[in-house]
């Protein structure tokens, strides 16, 4: 039997266009930082231990493609620097770090347990991500 899938072109495929943004290796970490609070370059590169170059290629593309913005800052006796804030775009993104960060601690974390975990900020209940349908059935499988 043919799968449904042959019959539509990838041609327009918007999870091909997001991976053009978001499918580097570094990208979801450099936002990890940035939703966790660590906004300047320097903090980023020392933390994540993404090279120079690389970072500076990462926050630039976030920067064109509306996912991050520049804000000046200047430190008294400094030149001028930048850091990056999320625009509502990657605010949007917030499902899905959640949503890779679960995976990967169901799969990936060492035996004494993932180092990160994500709590509401109001009641302090672990967050984890849940589809639903338009209706509102809760979805368990694909």
């Amino acid at each position: 039997m043919r799968p449904a899938a042959l019959d539509w072109s990838v041609d327009n495929c918007t999870v091909a266009r997001a991976m053009e943004i978001l499918g580097e290796k570094w990208t979801l970490v450099v936002l990890r930082e940035v939703f966790s609070g660590v906004r300047r370059f320097d903090d980023m590169r020392v933390r994540t231990g993404v090279p120079r170059q690389v970072l500076t290629n990462r926050l630039a593309t976030l920067v064109d493609q509306g996912v991050l913005r520049r804000e000046p800052y200047r430190e008294p006796g400094t030149r001028l620097r930048h850091e990056y804030r999320l625009t509502a775009k990657g605010l949007d993104l917030w499902p899905v770090l959640v949503a890779v960060l679960a995976w990967g601690d169901r799969y990936l974390a060492d035996p004494e347990g993932p180092p990160l975990s994500v709590g509401h900020r109001d009641c302090g209940a672990d967050v984890h991500i849940e589809l639903h349908c338009a209706a509102g059935h809760h979805l368990t499988e694909p």
